[in-house]
């Protein structure tokens, strides 16, 4: 729709998410959030990375079309040539530390391309990864405010900033199973040594987050996929104490309806076919098993999951993404019949449609790897969790779930590591299946889980909704980048 003379052109935000899907989806579903308010929107990302979100982008864009609000849009810049696998332009793309040196080469050399859009388009605001922190200084010099967003859980954020502000660690004995308390939190968090990154065996990466936080607390604030009554302590504590500027939008799932697609150019082909199988099984009966996108698993890892669900007599969904995990190197004896014309079990290799599989009433139990998409999404859908973190910020995420929110059950994941690194640590079957048990189980404890789960999935949905929490943070970032521009501050 053209603006008439004296109406206000709409506000103008670049997003420019990190190249891995557990930043571009989210990215682009706060790219619909914003649309929906009446606001354009353009994702600055490379080909390969527009793939993964194109079907959220489309869908957004279907469901405004005749409203007169603005389309989002999708600026492509080329990857850096630095001697990567034509189409490795992401993080689940590559699969060797000589890979990873490389990516490591082509991040700087995306500022290029990001001042130029800043130059060309001067939008009203950027919001861009906190990953990408060298965006502070460049949105500075242009005069643009710059957001960051990071896609991870106010309470994680809190306590990677202890982490980095007082290095407890470095204190602790050098023992794995020593214990470690972070400081200046609202309440107690202890986790083991071999839990948490070691900034004296990777220095790198400590000197990497240390220039995150600082480039995010000099940024014009803050945005976060979560929502106030999923986690108010760490709202506060974020105000207050750490005195940042936050706006909560989440769950930003909520706003696409991209919902089977989500994520993926490409679908499982057995995605289909898992949908039609859950219709099948009887409510709250499945369980539900996927680690994400980055997560390779070791064969014996995966033998114990199949000794689990065996053990379990739950029916399974299991995604499995490794398309070169032989089977015969894992399956135990006995495991294939449990898959005999889908009886008990089914195993999707590939993307499945985790929304609309956790949304299914079959559902009754998630084993997830803690990611922070993840967790949202079950707690969207009020499914209870198993929880098996394995690097990031994901055993702060289990903290969360765990011993916070008491919305799921973990199985005792002692190991940080990247998604590179080899793992020493196997968690037992019997140990699995107790976990599945437990929150899926007639006892008390599944019972209190599932109910839990469930009063925070009300509260997720409403938080969206016109006049929740996440809604209203919307309207007032956006009413104060309105007002910035008015003011003609530069």
């Amino acid at each position: 729709m053209a603006v008439g003379e004296g109406e206000q052109q709409p506000l103008h935000i670049l997003l420019f998410p990190f190249i891995a899907h557990g930043h571009l989806i989210p990215m682009a579903d706060i790219a619909a959030v914003f649309a929906a308010r009446g606001v354009k929107c353009t994702i600055l990302t490379t080909p390969a990375n527009a793939a993964v979100i194109r079907s959220t982008v489309d869908r957004a864009n279907d469901a405004s079309r005749g409203t007169g609000a603005p389309e989002i849009s999708i600026a492509l810049f080329p990857f850096p040539d630095v001697g990567l696998p034509p189409g490795a332009e992401s993080i689940p793309s590559i699969s060797s530390m000589a890979e990873q040196y490389k990516m490591a080469e082509a991040l700087p050399l995306f500022r290029e391309p990001f001042d130029r859009f800043l130059a060309e388009h001067h939008p009203d605001a950027v919001v861009s990864d906190s990953f990408f922190h060298w965006c502070a200084d460049a949105a500075d010099d242009h005069g643009v405010p710059r957001l960051a967003f990071l896609g991870s859980s106010l309470f994680a954020r809190a306590c990677s900033d202890s982490m980095l502000r007082h290095n407890p660690a470095e204190a602790s004995p050098d023992d794995p199973d020593a214990i470690i308390s972070l400081p200046d939190l609202p309440h107690r968090v202890e986790l083991r040594r071999s839990q948490m990154m070691d900034p004296r065996k990777d220095a790198v990466t400590w000197s990497f987050l240390q220039h995150v936080k600082a480039a995010d607390e000099r940024s014009f604030g803050e945005l976060f996929n979560s929502f106030r009554e999923m986690e108010p302590d760490y709202v506060e504590h974020y105000h207050t104490n750490l005195g940042r500027r936050t706006w909560l939008l989440g769950p930003v799932a909520l706003a696409s309806k991209a919902m089977e697609e989500r994520g993926t150019s490409c679908l499982s082909p057995d995605s289909e076919r898992c949908l039609r199988w859950l219709d099948e099984k009887a409510a709250g009966s499945v369980v539900y098993i996927s680690f994400g996108t980055l997560a390779r698993l070791l064969a014996a890892e995966l033998r114990e999951i199949a000794r689990a669900l065996k053990l379990s007599g739950k029916n399974f969904l299991w995604v499995i993404t490794r398309e070169d995990t032989d089977a015969s190197e894992w399956m135990p004896e006995g495991f294939a019949e449990l898959m005999a014309w889908g009886e008990r079990g089914l195993i999707i290799r590939g993307w499945a449609p985790q929304v609309l599989v956790l949304n299914h009433p079959a559902v009754g139990g998630f084993v997830t790897h803690c990611g922070w998409n993840s967790v949202l999404e079950a707690v969207s859908a009020g499914v209870p969790m198993v929880t098996w973190p394995r690097y990031t910020d994901q055993f702060y995420n289990e903290k969360l779930i765990v011993e916070k929110l008491k919305i799921g059950v973990g199985v005792g994941a002692r190991e940080f590591a990247s998604f590179i690194e080899a793992r020493s640590q196997v968690i037992d079957g019997e140990v699995i299946a107790e976990a599945i048990e437990r929150v899926m189980g007639e006892g008390e404890e599944g019972e209190a889980v599932r109910e839990k789960v469930k009063e925070l999935r009300e509260k997720a949905r409403s938080a969206v909704q016109e006049g929740g929490s996440s809604y209203d943070d919307a309207g007032r970032l956006l009413d104060e980048l309105m007002a910035r521009r008015s003011s003609g501050t530069a």
